[in-house]
């Protein structure tokens, strides 16, 4: 019973049952910081659909979208000390006429914003990482890295559909999404509902526009 594989046994178990206590702690604590985060505008700048090869290794031509868009919103508030780093994305959603309540969703473009304790997880150049962890010594909370404002914004990713057509598909509209990813605890997504003190995600939708046909001009902007 005293054995020294016992008391190492009986020392471990008391160290992991106390490491859990922590981290469940520190992953509650989330539930006390409060989340409002905000979309002041998020709009089309402009909406082309060709015909082609959308891929380099695409098999086949067939039509794609391609979608610049402007975004200017708050997500500091996804920002606290247990926070790692927060996944962004923008799709582009429309119902499928002949689907029922199915709706084609694709994601155009994504984002990983990161808190000064995770900057040397980031994907950069030696140059550039050295720039951000300078940038954010001494820091553990950044909130000004929830701001993003961009104008004009390329697509990342092109919009296909497995009928190899999207042209004059109406009802589209972007969607702006997060996910954030904490140090210890759970993953959580935006919410479509007040939770406690989270509140869902306000005006992360754009006006609905329509894919013009090919080859047609850009339509104006929203």
């Amino acid at each position: 019973m005293y054995s020294s594989i016992v008391r190492i046994q009986n020392t471990f178990g008391f160290f992991t049952t106390v490491a859990f206590c922590i981290a469940a702690l520190i992953a509650a604590s989330d539930f006390f910081s409060p989340r409002a985060p905000t979309v002041n505008s998020l709009k089309t700048t402009s909406v082309q659909v060709v015909r082609g090869r959308p891929h380099y290794y695409s098999t086949k031509k067939e039509e794609y979208a391609i979608i610049k868009f402007s975004l200017d919103a708050d997500l500091s508030d996804l920002f606290t000390w247990n926070t790692k780093q927060v996944f962004v994305y923008v799709t582009a959603e429309w119902p499928e006429i002949n689907g029922g309540n199915t709706t084609n969703k694709a994601v155009i473009w994504d984002s990983i914003i990161t808190s000064p304790s995770a900057d040397h997880l980031t994907n950069l150049g030696p140059a550039s990482k050295k720039k951000l962890i300078k940038s954010a010594k001494g820091k553990s909370i950044d909130k000004s890295r929830g701001k993003l404002s961009i104008k004009n914004q390329r697509p990342k990713y092109q919009i296909t559909h497995p009928t190899g057509k999207v042209a004059s598909k109406d009802g589209v509209q972007l969607k702006l999404h997060y996910n954030v990813q904490p140090w210890v605890g759970p993953l959580t997504w935006n919410q479509d509902k007040h939770i406690g003190l989270w509140k869902a995600l306000k005006n992360g939708v754009s006006k609905s526009f329509k894919f013009p046909a090919v080859k047609a001009k850009d339509i104006p902007r929203a």
